[in-house]
């Protein structure tokens, strides 16, 4: 069997669609390691990769990331930790390194090792119609002008990045949009914008969901419906108010409103109407199985498990790609969408309404949700990686002449 390096950033979003991955290609009798935070070393090591830490402890992004800023840690994380990276993936020896698109270590390790790599898009895969955050583009512009320090620092860091290692494939600036010969989506066709405007290199593999470890703290069979759920996930810190609003707007249309307020203390709400339950965390593939809606700030996995299982969205964008997401969302029938600065409760309650009494949004969910099924999930991306390394899947050698292509 072959050896098999993951490297990712440090945000639940990027790294949870690989762990069911990761399990499989384990259960396949592959060899995976996986650089990680400390703050996933247990997630990774549950998956059955053996985890390598990066040095100098969890590596957090800013929050809220803007196109600068994300450029700015990428690059200067990057600076920081690839000499311990290489030098752990020399000693591996990898056959394959498979790194998150917005992960340069990644990418400029597989150089550096002359070892075939894999991108993994947990977001849109990104083209004009599909624009990624981290391009060059107006907004990026205007922020190095604002802050010119921030983007020299970047300059300086990308400078340092080129002269020590090889970067051919690492763009100057979109570094969010790291491409490889092999681009995992981790979507179907028919939620992707555009898909028809991409080569074969992409494979849109549908929604990657793995079992996750109950949570036998939570009620989940005392739930009565119909089940109304709101999380704004856990990149963005949610203002106490904002879910406050989504309490009192969905109570009276719900048998139960769940609130995941994910870093806020759901003591910052204050008083909650009857019928209103507030965690930090929820196991939210449960919820949404059983959810009637779902209020979101429109992160693309929380969006694919709801999709999934067939569920109608308000999505409420916060920033990075989410306002993509929740055009897409819209454009397919599956759900709503409304600005942060017009969420009051008598709007959040007649778009809930809405989404509840009319069936077209269901309907319009449940056929995003036959495809999502139907692209394959974890099980069709470990396939592709493993044809990617000259095997069938399930690890059976593929002759040279013959190895499929898409």
């Amino acid at each position: 069997m072959s050896t098999i390096a993951f490297l990712n950033i440090a945000m639940h979003g990027r790294v949870n669609p690989t762990l069911p991955i990761v399990a499989e290609l384990v259960r396949r009798g592959h060899a995976v390691s996986y650089h990680t935070s400390p703050a996933f070393a247990a997630k990774v090591g549950a998956a059955g990769a053996t985890v390598r830490l990066y040095p100098g402890g969890d590596q957090p992004l800013p929050d809220p990331p803007t196109p600068l800023t994300l450029l700015s840690g990428l690059a200067r994380t990057a600076v920081a930790i690839l000499p311990a990276v290489l030098a752990d993936l020399r000693r591996a020896r990898p056959d394959l390194i498979v790194h998150d698109s917005a992960c340069p270590w990644g990418l400029i390790a597989a150089r550096e090792l002359g070892v075939p790599a894999v991108s993994s898009f947990t977001t849109f895969a990104f083209n004009r119609r599909a624009p990624s955050p981290t391009r060059v583009s107006r907004e990026l512009l205007a922020e190095a002008l604002r802050r010119p320090g921030a983007a020299i620092g970047y300059l300086r860091a990308r400078w340092e990045l080129q002269r020590r290692y090889r970067t051919h494939g690492l763009p100057l600036t979109d570094l969010g949009n790291l491409r490889e010969p092999l681009n995992l989506v981790y979507t179907s066709r028919a939620f992707q914008i555009d898909a028809g405007g991409f080569d074969r290199s992409y494979r849109f593999v549908g929604p990657s969901i793995g079992a996750r470890p109950a949570d036998p703290s939570f009620p989940v069979g005392e739930l009565t419906g119909p089940i109304l759920y709101a999380s704004l996930g856990t990149v963005f810190d949610a203002d106490p108010r904002l879910l406050r609003t989504f309490a009192a707007a969905l109570a009276p249309l719900g048998g139960t409103v769940v609130i995941a307020t994910g870093h806020t203390d759901p003591a910052q709400l204050g008083p909650l109407p009857a019928g209103v339950l507030a965690r930090r965390s929820v196991p939210q593939l449960e919820v949404l199985a059983r959810a009637a809606l779902f209020v979101t700030h429109g992160g693309m996995n929380g969006t694919n498990e709801a999709l999934n299982a067939g569920v109608p969205m308000l999505v409420v964008p916060q920033g990075a790609d989410q306002p993509l997401v929740a055009s897409r969302v819209v454009g397919l029938g599956a759900g709503l969408s409304l600005r942060t600065a017009d969420v009051r409760e008598d709007t959040v309650r007649a778009l809930a309404r809405r989404l509840l009494d009319e069936p077209g949004f269901r309907d319009a969910a449940g056929a995003v949700r036959t495809a999502q099924h139907e692209a394959g999930g974890y099980r069709r991306a470990a396939d592709d990686l493993e044809r990617h390394l000259g095997l069938e899947p399930a690890g059976r050698p593929v002759p040279a002449d013959t190895a499929p292509r898409e």
